[in-house]
C-alpha cells in the first residue's frame, strides 16, 4: 500500500504514526510526501519526497495526478486547508487512477473553510455563535465594547496567521486595516481576493475554557467517535498541552456535528465552553495539530482510514489512555 501525504508541512508525527500502523498490519508500500517548501521537516523522513508546485498554479494538479500513476498511490491524505477545495474539485480524477481521496464534498469543505459559511451553517443548526460581522462599516455601527473585546481574523484563515484583538472601535479600524495587508501578503489573498472588503472576519470574544474535539467519520460520511481534548497550553495557534477527557456533553456535541455534516475522515473542531454553553469556534475538515493527542490517547484514527480503504474490520477508536498530554521540540537533519 502506498500512501500519498500532499501539503506536507511540519506533520511529521503522521509518517511516523503510519509507518506504525504499516509495521502493525504488516503492510508493504512507501508514505511518500510533497510540501512547495522543500525544506519541511516531514519532507525529510518520508520514503520519497516531491516538491510540488503551489496549489494554486495549473501544474498542481497534474503534478499529483502523474506522482499518483507512477508511485501507484493507494490513498491520498491532504494536511492543509488550501489543499482541500482543489483536491474535493478533482477527486474524480484520482479515483480514475484507483486512489481513494480522503477529502469531503465541495460544500462541506466550504463550509470549513469559509469561517463566516461556518458561522450559518451553525446558526441553521439552532447552535450559538458569537456576534459577527464581516463588513467594518456595519460593525462599526453595531458593536458595543462595554465588556466585550472583538476578535478580527481572515474568513478564510487558519492557524494564528493575522489574528488581532480590538477592545475599542479605533483598534477595530487600525486592526482591520492591517489585516487586510497581511491577508494579501499571505497564502491567504488566493481565497479572499474575491472579495477583499468581507475577507475578515470581527467577532466577539468568548471568555471560557477551550477544547479540541477530533470527529472521526468513516469514507461514506457516517458518524464514528470524537475524541474531547482540554487545551492547556498554545504556540502559534497549535495546542502544545492538552488533557484528553471523557466530557459526555462535547461528545454528544461531536456526534451531532459529525452525523449533520458528514464530513469524510477527521473534522478537527474548537469549541469554548462558556458556562454551559459550547461555542464552535472553528472547523477544519482535516488532521489538525491536535491530533497527536488524540492518537497518543490510543485512538488511531489512521489505522482507521487504511482498514476502510482496505475493506477490513474497523479498529477499536475508543480512549485507551486519559489523561495530560504535552507535545515536544526535536531536531530533525533535513537531506
Amino acid at each position: 500500500m502506498n500512501i500519498l501525504l500532499t501539503s506536507v508541512g511540519r506533520r511529521a508525527y503522521i509518517i511516523e504514526y503510519l509507518k506504525e500502523v504499516y509495521k502493525k498490519l504488516g503492510l508493504a508500500g512507501s508514505i511518500i510526501a510533497t510540501n512547495s517548501d522543500k525544506y519541511t521537516t516531514a519532507m525529510s523522513i518520508a520514503d520519497k519526497a516531491f516538491t510540488s508546485p503551489l496549489i494554486y498554479d495549473e501544474d498542481y494538479i497534474p503534478f499529483l495526478l502523474d506522482i499518483c500513476k507512477r508511485e501507484r498511490i493507494d490513498i491520498l491524505i491532504s494536511l492543509f486547508d488550501i489543499d482541500l477545495m482543489i483536491l474535493a474539485k478533482n477527486k474524480l480524477k484520482f479515483e480514475a487512477l484507483g486512489v481513494k481521496v480522503i477529502v469531503s464534498d465541495e460544500n462541506i469543505i466550504n463550509i470549513c473553510n469559509d469561517k463566516y459559511e461556518m458561522l450559518k451553517y451553525l446558526k441553521s443548526m439552532d447552535m450559538p455563535v458569537p456576534d459577527s460581522y464581516i463588513d467594518l462599516d456595519v460593525a462599526m455601527e453595531n458593536v458595543s465594547f462595554e465588556n466585550k473585546t472583538y476578535i478580527l481574523k481572515p474568513r478564510w484563515g487558519m492557524g494564528s496567521l493575522s489574528i488581532f484583538e480590538a477592545e475599542n472601535k479605533k483598534e477595530l479600524e487600525v486592526f482591520y486595516e492591517k489585516a487586510k495587508k497581511d491577508i494579501q501578503k499571505s497564502y491567504l489573498r488566493f481565497e479572499s481576493k474575491a472579495d477583499i472588503k468581507k475577507a475578515i472576519l470581527i467577532q466577539e470574544k468568548i471568555s471560557g475554557v477551550e477544547y479540541g474535539l477530533d470527529i472521526f467519520n468513516d469514507l461514506n460520511g457516517e458518524y464514528i467517535k470524537t475524541t474531547v481534548k482540554r487545551k492547556l497550553a498554545m504556540r502559534s495557534g497549535e495546542t502544545d498541552i492538552a488533557k484528553v477527557t471523557d466530557d459526555e456533553s462535547l461528545q454528544a456535541l461531536g456526534k451531532r456535528i459529525g452525523q449533520n455534516l458528514c464530513h469524510i475522515g477527521n473534522l478537527d473542531m474548537d469549541v469554548i465552553l462558556s458556562g454551559e454553553t459550547g461555542y464552535i469556534i472553528d472547523m477544519n475538515a482535516r488532521f489538525g495539530g491536535g491530533y497527536p493527542f488524540t492518537h497518543s490517547a490510543g485512538v488511531n484514527e489512521l489505522e482507521a482510514i487504511i482498514r476502510l480503504c482496505s475493506g477490513k474490520k474497523l479498529n477499536d477508536l475508543s480512549v485507551k489512555k486519559y489523561g495530560l498530554f504535552a507535545k515536544e521540540i526535536t531536531m530533525l537533519r533535513i537531506e
